[in-house]
């Protein structure tokens, strides 16, 4: 029994950082009608953020005690990191999407890609060509748009500007790609690891078991996580404009709340949340490129589970999903059964998936099973919002 209670605990350690990622996936795609696919890489960069926050604290080189204190310098590093991602994405991707699911799902697969090749390959060339092209064309177009007569040269300027743009950064790149210290790659294909501060090693002893600090910090992390969202959204200016834009977007915007600023900061708000959820998963493994595709089939199983939009849904969803996939994948649900004699085929069974891609392939089937009898999840939505 205390394999068990140990192996609930370690489950919960996952599922919280399941519902840290669902808290945001479920803003944007609960409140919004938005599926990003991107949103396993926006976790990513929560955790390089984490990995480069770790590795200046680490040349400061002042002891354990300032060490230690990154990860409070990391969390909102990572929030803004992965804010500021949302937010290029909102802007320049999505807000030309919204009522199109299809082309959404797309778009934000490609944009998945594209981040997860530009970790492996980021540089300081591409860093300069990239910093160079935004302030030619973006600060081109800013000039042009003072004009009186932009509406009518708009097509023709950025059909100008784009092209050149593109070949001045990419001859400024070209021309200082002999520089090897330029040229080295930032991060690179291979895993990184996070090393976590040093009073997050160790646990607390539970005879011979041990619940280790670090999943008792992220259990916090996403406690406090879920009383600032919950905070926000019942009690900020901002917050009640999100649910009233949700609720009625028509009626919303005809009594002068701003609706594309409002679709902004939700969508920067959700992809700061992976953000700090990548900070978190630092603590619990190494930090690759693919990190964020090992989470973003829970996460929205997540949210569809627990109803889409619900938060107390997405709560029992997340620690349902975590502490199953934990108690199959490490054996403990199986030993459970070892020591009754009239059960030993259920132990049998179970111990066929004590495996983490096993584990996770029963706890699919369980969910599959589940919305055939609750297709719209724990908590459906109810009243206008489930009759659009």
């Amino acid at each position: 029994m205390i394999e068990l209670a140990v192996g609930i605990f370690n489950g919960i350690g996952i599922g919280s950082v399941l519902l840290m990622a669902a808290l945001g996936l479920a803003i944007v795609f609960g409140l919004m009608g938005v599926i990003n696919l991107a949103h396993g890489e926006l976790m990513m960069l929560g955790a390089y953020a984490t990995f480069v926050v770790q590795n200046l604290f680490r040349d400061l080189d002042a002891g354990d005690a300032v060490f230690g204190l990154y990860i409070f310098v990391a969390l909102p590093v990572a929030f803004l990191v992965s804010a500021l991602a949302g937010l290029i994405l909102e802007r320049g991707v999505i807000r030309f999407l919204y009522g199109r699911p299809l082309e959404t799902l797309l778009a934000t697969w490609g944009v998945s890609l594209i981040l997860r090749q530009l970790v492996r390959s980021v540089n300081w060339l591409l860093a300069i060509a990239i910093v160079l092209f935004c302030a030619l064309f973006f600060g081109g177009s800013w000039l042009l748009r003072r004009r009186p007569n932009w509406e009518g040269m708009k097509a023709w300027a950025i059909a100008i500007l784009l092209p050149l743009s593109l070949a001045i950064s990419g001859l400024a790149g070209w021309g200082m790609s002999g520089v090897e210290a330029l040229a080295t790659p930032w991060f690179g294909p291979r895993n990184v690891d996070v090393t976590a501060p040093p009073w997050l090693r160790g646990g607390i002893e539970v005879g011979i078991y041990q619940l280790p600090y670090s999943r008792v910090f992220i259990i916090v992390l996403t406690v406090l996580c879920l009383l600032g969202i919950y905070w926000f959204f019942n009690r900020s200016d901002w917050g009640l404009r999100i649910r009233a834009v949700t609720q009625n977007r028509d009626m919303s915007a005809c009594l002068g709340i701003p609706t594309s600023t409002v679709d902004a900061l939700t969508f920067a708000l959700g992809s700061g949340l992976a953000g700090i959820a990548g900070c978190a998963i630092t603590l619990l493994g190494s930090v690759g490129p693919n990190v964020g595709q090992n989470y973003i089939v829970d996460t929205f199983m997540v949210v569809v589970v627990g109803g889409v939009g619900n938060m107390f849904g997405a709560i029992l969803a997340a620690l349902a999903i975590g502490v199953s996939t934990y108690l199959l994948g490490s054996g403990a649900l199986a030993r459970l059964f070892d020591d009754i004699n009239s059960l030993q085929f259920i132990a049998e069974f179970l111990r066929f998936f004590t495996s983490t891609s096993m584990a996770r392939v029963m706890v699919f089937a369980l969910i599959i099973a589940f919305l055939q009898v609750k297709p719209s999840g724990i908590f459906p939505q109810k009243g206008r919002t489930a009759e659009l």
